[in-house]
């Protein structure tokens, strides 16, 4: 699943009339390249949420994903929450739809798979070295610590922490389980899954943008061009 129904506020005024997942850099969409990196990786069915000028990302799209409109926004949990009936019984990859990314020596999406382990995960995060974050703001303050055994703990009331989420997770249906309705974050469902032992990390090995402001897109641009 693509999460592509939020604002984007920061990146006014460009998603004033272009959702952000359409806004291209270097050429291509954030949407398209991971469309792209999907379809490579063999996945067959994929689900976009829309919400903020959700047409033009359904138009965009043309048929090559399936579409859950969203009357309001149901943040990141709701989101996926209400596209379970088209997911099925998972495990799943969950995209935000600002997510850019280059590949190290082995494609990222392999390489989580193969470390997905349901015997022991309920959920599996991408994590990048906040020092390495290619548009990381002064203000970023990294959200996970990753254990010997690859057991991943936010950052809670520490000062640091030394990786950021890097906006891609595969998460098992079971942890929606007993989840709230309405709108919530996926946040809330990892920690409980950190409190059982169950919520790992794998560290990202290729160059990964945090593309939250125009400045930001503007290093994407000249990294990518």
């Amino acid at each position: 699943m693509i999460l592509a129904a939020g604002r984007g506020e920061r990146m006014r005024p460009l998603t004033d009339s272009t959702p952000k997942p359409l806004i291209p850099v270097a050429g291509r969409s954030m949407l398209d390249r991971s469309m792209a990196r999907l379809a490579a990786h063999g996945v067959r069915t994929i689900v976009v949420n829309v919400h903020h000028l959700g047409e033009q990302i359904a138009r965009h799209l043309d048929g090559r994903a399936r579409i859950v409109r969203e009357e309001r926004l149901l943040e990141t949990g709701g989101s996926v929450k209400s596209a379970l009936p088209l997911l099925g019984d998972g495990p799943y990859f969950i995209l935000n739809g600002d997510g850019l990314w280059s590949d190290g020596p082995k494609p990222m999406l392999s390489r989580m798979e193969a470390a997905w382990d349901p015997a022991h995960m309920d959920a599996l995060l991408l994590l990048h070295p906040i020092e390495s974050a290619i548009g990381r703001e002064a203000r970023d303050r990294g959200d996970y610590f990753l254990g010997s055994d690859g057991r991943a703990r936010h950052r809670g009331s520490a000062a640091s922490a030394p990786y950021l989420f890097a906006s891609i997770s595969i998460c098992d249906s079971r942890l929606f389980q007993e989840s709230p309705d309405g709108p919530f974050s996926l946040l809330r469902l990892w920690t409980r899954a950190e409190g059982q032992g169950r919520l790992f990390g794998l560290v990202h090995d290729g160059d990964w943008f945090h593309v939250g402001t125009l400045q930001a897109l503007a290093e994407a641009e000249r990294r990518l061009a």
